[in-house]
């Protein structure tokens, strides 16, 4: 039998099936250039830290230029000098004539050069002393009074404040784990404390850092303006956030979620009532006693990121970038000349460039309100007064480079860790890590 021939659709259908498709690879499109942007996301472009960059990572974050290695161009030298009053001197003097093999015993000097050099002593012997606690009896009453050793000394053998001082200094400053520590002060020392030592010791040092702490927040609450972040870190085996609150010379570190209620938990933020220059982050939104001010270097890579996707369709990314920029050298100039803001003319053509630039990306992104561009797009449009908040003062930071040093420090700390102890499990008194780092890398970092 002849085979059947297949049902025409009618033009209705054809044409509704055609739209269907249509409206498919319009969605489609949109995720597939959402799945471009996301893989082509780094440090340079997004909140990723460099440590997730891999082996595509740029040669900024590599470390490596091409060039030549060592103090890079421009940088501060640091050349040794002689010293006035050398610990000893060394005469040295030729014995022969280099010429024809007299001996120059007694002959006259013609000129001489001093050439110095610097050495340590071999590690010296720790220095033991022994108290001895004398109980004596009463020739009175016969009651036995016993004698009182100094305050520390409590049982029969323990380090004294020397030798834990540089325990936590290479734990705490140098980020040595305990082993290494440990046979670091074998080294130099002479003397070889147990892993169980250290941390005793770590835990003692971090407990008495409450005065210091107590007075740092302080400082910090008072500060005009206070930049805040958040890192993630690997704390009893699950990933919680390092908090840290900085000026230029004070920084504080807490640990836990990233709710409100741990963001507070720090004892700085909450109740702040100076300029809080953070990311866009919602959960500082709380903090209503306090100006906000946006972080400018989060701005320009999330700006980066949405115009690294689509350069020709998000160019809008790019005149807003470049309008930032243009803010902060005109704040630069300003501060150079001794004013404290912008002049109105300045101010004015930047909120224009500023208001152009969101023109054009509310057109670049029409009808999707759903992609990153476009939120971006209204995210830069609802916050225009913090992201603008640096130009109406000098004192206003445009980024929160401290906050990043900082929080840079720590996600290589987290590194370092995760590398040479296979994860952070520690925290309080008889923890590695994470938590006493946090207390402890406040001191180091308003050293």
């Amino acid at each position: 039998m002849p085979e059947a021939e297949p049902q025409r659709l009618s033009y209705d259908e054809l044409a509704s099936l055609v739209a269907a498709q249509a409206a498919r690879i319009a969605e489609l499109e949109v995720e597939l250039t959402e799945l471009k942007r996301r893989l082509g996301t780094d440090s340079s472009n997004s909140s990723k830290p460099p440590s997730q960059d891999g082996l595509a990572r740029s040669k900024r974050s590599s470390g490596s230029a091409g060039g030549k290695r060592g103090k890079a161009f421009g940088a501060p030298g640091m050349t040794m000098r002689l010293v006035d009053n050398p610990d000893s001197t060394v005469e040295c003097p030729p014995t022969l004539c280099g010429a024809c093999d007299t001996d120059l015993a007694g002959a006259s000097e013609f000129s001489r050069q001093r050439r110095q050099v610097i050495e340590l002593p071999p590690p010296p012997k720790a220095k033991v002393t022994e108290y001895r606690v004398v109980s004596l009896v009463c020739p009175c009453c016969g009651a036995v009074t016993v004698g009182d050793a100094p305050a520390g000394v409590s049982g029969r053998v323990q380090y004294g404040p020397g030798v834990k001082a540089r325990l936590v200094y290479l734990r705490a400053a140098q980020f040595l784990p305990f082993g290494r520590a440990a046979a670091t002060m074998a080294d130099l020392c002479r003397l070889r404390p147990s892993t169980g030592t250290i941390a005793t010791v770590i835990a003692e040092a971090a407990s008495r850092l409450d005065p210091f702490l107590d007075r740092v927040r302080l400082l910090l609450r008072a500060a005009p303006v206070l930049g805040a972040d958040e890192t993630p870190a690997w704390v009893d085996g699950a990933w919680k956030y390092v908090h840290v609150a900085c000026t230029e010379k004070l920084s504080l570190f807490h640990a836990g979620r990233r709710t409100k209620d741990d963001i507070d938990a720090g004892g700085v933020l909450a109740g702040f009532t100076g300029v809080l220059v953070r990311d866009g982050y919602a959960g500082y939104d709380h903090i209503d006693t306090a100006t906000h001010a946006e972080c400018g270097a989060h701005l320009l890579r999330a700006l980066k990121g949405i115009h690294d996707s689509d350069p020709c369709g998000q160019v809008w990314a790019e005149y807003m970038a470049n309008t930032l920029l243009i803010a902060k050298q005109m704040m630069h100039q300003a501060a150079t000349a001794g004013h404290t803001r912008l002049s109105e003319d300045q101010a004015g053509f930047i909120r224009s460039a500023y208001a152009g630039a969101i023109s054009a990306g509310r057109q670049a992104n029409a009808g999707r309100p759903e992609v990153n561009a476009a939120k971006l797009v209204e995210r830069f449009a609802r916050d225009a007064h913090d992201i603008l908040r640096f130009t109406t003062d000098t004192a206003i930071w445009f980024s929160n480079e401290w906050v990043s040093h900082c929080t840079s420090w720590m996600r290589s700390v987290v590194s370092a860790f995760l590398r040479w102890l296979g994860g952070l499990r520690g925290w309080g008194a008889a923890g590695a890590a994470c938590g006493q780092w946090a207390a402890e890398g406040g001191v180091v970092a308003a050293a």
